[in-house]
């Protein structure tokens, strides 16, 4: 059981993978699966990309976590750029991090830390656009968040599921807990942009979860809520009840993507696969104690969960907060950035990010499965006034995990103070590129947008962090 073996840490993953990639049929034209598998081609020996994993969970950090206090300490800095964290030593000889990271330094033989990503937003949702879809949002530089467009590049969680199928009633993405909102507005970067509404991701609420009080009631994209039960023969008769008296709409109407949705639910609600993965009471006692009741802890157990019945991509904003909590803190630490990384933010983030990494090695899935850490920015390398940091694109830390990831390295580094890239800098981009290539996705591979045009997936290049 997980919660009798956290300590299992300093053994790494094995490297075997299974062969996985599949073309997600879903409701695309024969001739735009065959564009899509032709342009597969292109990164490997025999003109393929090399499958690895069958899925990815992305833990992401809304607000921008501050790399100082977490992957990147800078002990020998001044202590009004060090700050009041010390840094301690981790499983693996010479790599250190935050002493309120001590889970995660157990297991770090699991973990590629990168320490050298930048960009050049310091919008919370421009940051979340260029991580989230790889690519600059418009106006970089502009200190202002966008709203989701259809002129958006797809997010992972819309790219994704083009390459990976899932089975009949399960979506291809699923986003937990709730959709990331600044000062009450929906942003730019989780959604299919010009893919098309049909690929965007679905929104989930972990069981026990309060509904969406205080975020917009427009999440952008379906919710799926299963606490109610449903009686398929009733749910069947009442849908052939609606088919038979509902005249067809010429077009998608006023309503694009309504009918590919309703059908998506009624696919979900006739089969067993999403609806036993939501039931974690079917967890034992043992493996909930060690993710957390917390809305975290829970999100990441059920992303595990959603993973193994086939869902290609579980993007979760990784809150602290209690279950019955509307929306969790995250990690916007202008003040108070100690007490709040010290009292919230980081015991959570620390017990069920560690909880999912362990859980998914001893069940046999770590190497089939991509573990991905990302957030907007990191922090001001400079304590401001309030005791706190602020939004700061300049460097910052991601960390990854599983399908093929050597474990156990840090990639690149910043300067003393925490400024800037010192070592083998990289972008969002370079991310993406490492991301798909864990998934069996060629680098090169094209998507088409709404006027048809092929667009490559990413323009990175993929970092040296495989075994």
């Amino acid at each position: 059981m997980i919660g009798q073996s956290l300590d299992c840490s300093e053994r790494l993953p094995s490297l075997s993978r299974r062969s996985l990639l599949n073309a997600s049929l879903g409701l695309i034209s024969l001739p735009t699966f065959l564009q899509r598998k032709a342009s597969l081609a292109g990164s490997g020996p025999q003109g393929k990309a090399k499958p690895s994993a069958r899925s990815c969970i992305v833990l992401y950090c809304w607000g921008g976590m501050s790399h100082l206090e977490t992957f990147d300490p800078k002990p020998l800095a001044p202590i009004e750029i060090r700050g009041e964290f010390l840094p301690i030593s981790t499983s693996v000889p010479g790599i250190q991090v935050s002493e309120h990271l001590p889970r995660l330094a157990k297991i770090m033989g699991y973990l590629a830390v990168v320490r050298s990503v930048h960009h050049t937003s310091s919008s919370h949702g421009k940051g979340m656009y260029w991580n989230l879809t790889g690519h600059a949002p418009a106006q970089a530089d502009v200190a202002a968040n966008l709203p989701p467009s259809m002129q958006d590049w797809p997010s992972l969680g819309a790219m994704i599921p083009q390459f990976l199928a899932s089975p009949r009633g399960v979506p291809g993405s699923i986003r937990l807990p709730y959709p990331l909102v600044d000062n009450g507005t929906l942003q730019a970067g989780e959604y299919a942009g010009w893919l098309g509404v049909t690929h965007s991701p679905i929104v989930m609420r972990p069981p026990g979860g309060t509904e969406f009080a205080g975020v917009s009631r427009n999440l952008g994209s379906a919710v799926l809520n299963l606490k109610q039960e449903v009686d398929e023969l009733r749910f069947k008769s009442r849908a052939e009840l609606l088919h038979s008296i509902e005249r067809p709409v010429g077009g998608q109407g006023d309503f694009p993507g309504f009918d590919h949705f309703r059908q998506m639910a009624g696919d979900i609600l006739t089969t067993d696969a999403v609806k036993k993965a939501y039931n974690l009471s079917l967890e034992p006692s043992a493996i909930h104690q060690a993710y957390g009741q917390h809305i975290c802890g829970q999100s990441l157990l059920l992303s595990r969960r959603l993973s193994e019945a086939g869902v290609p991509i579980v993007t979760v904003c990784c809150a602290a907060g209690d279950l019955n909590g509307s929306v969790g803190d995250h990690w916007d630490t202008h003040g108070d950035n100690f007490g709040r990384l010290k009292n919230r933010m980081l015991p959570v983030f620390d017990q069920a990010a560690s909880a999912l990494i362990t859980d998914l090695d001893q069940r046999g899935e770590l190497d089939d499965t991509l573990v991905v850490m990302l957030t907007d920015f990191g922090r001001t390398p400079r304590v401001n006034a309030g005791a706190g940091r602020d939004h700061y694109p300049g460097v910052y830390s991601v960390f990854l995990a599983g399908a093929g990831i050597q474990g156990g390295q840090v990639y690149g580094s910043s300067d003393a103070q925490g400024a800037f890239p010192s070592d083998s800098p990289c972008t969002p981009a370079d991310l993406h590129a490492t991301i798909f290539k864990a998934l069996g996705i060629s680098v090169h591979a094209e998507l088409r947008d709404h006027l048809n045009r092929p667009m490559p997936v990413c323009d990175g290049d993929v970092l040296p962090l495989f075994g």
